[in-house]
């Protein structure tokens, strides 16, 4: 019987949601072009729902896109982005007209079932997926995340420049 050699990590996955048309992922590169290489093998599961189900086309609403993260600010705000974006599904215009209702916004993400966010604020979720390190370092504790992406729901007030941050 042969061995599986042990596969050699291209990227850690800091953070993920995954939307119905789109998904969103914040990594953290391991080797080089390791993001390029990881998302050619997601391409892969691409091929194969396309012959399952006899479809052709993207999966997804488009190609891949990649912003460099510059600063902590701007990991912050991406990482919140990432986990505040399934609001959209129950107010479309939140990002540009404020959250109406903060109590269901709040309650709807702490249910959000397809990203990391749950992890982060200490519910397991997808636990082996996402690697913490760095946002545990960052925030301490579940509380403090779940905080700091409160606030950040409620005022945006770190976000100065929001086309760094995404590719909409």
């Amino acid at each position: 019987m042969s061995e599986r050699r042990k596969r050699k990590l291209l990227v850690k996955i800091l953070a993920f949601c995954l939307m119905p048309n789109h998904f969103h992922l914040l990594f953290y590169q391991l080797k080089k072009n390791g993001i390029s290489h990881f998302m050619r093998k997601m391409g892969g599961y691409v091929t194969y729902i396309n012959q399952k189900y006899n479809r052709a086309g993207h999966l997804y609403q488009g190609r891949f896109r990649a912003v460099h993260i510059k600063g902590d600010s701007q990991l912050r705000n991406v990482f919140v982005y990432i986990h505040t974006n399934p609001i959209e599904l129950i107010e479309s215009t939140w990002k540009t007209d404020g959250i109406k209702n903060f109590a269901n916004g709040v309650k709807f993400l702490e249910k959000y079932r397809y990203s990391s966010y749950l992890d982060y604020i200490g519910k397991r979720n997808f636990p082996s997926v996402t690697n913490r390190e760095l946002f545990e370092k960052i925030f301490k504790t579940p509380r403090n995340c779940q905080k700091f992406i409160k606030d950040w729901i409620l005022h945006k007030t770190e976000i100065r420049n929001l086309k760094d941050i995404i590719l909409e």
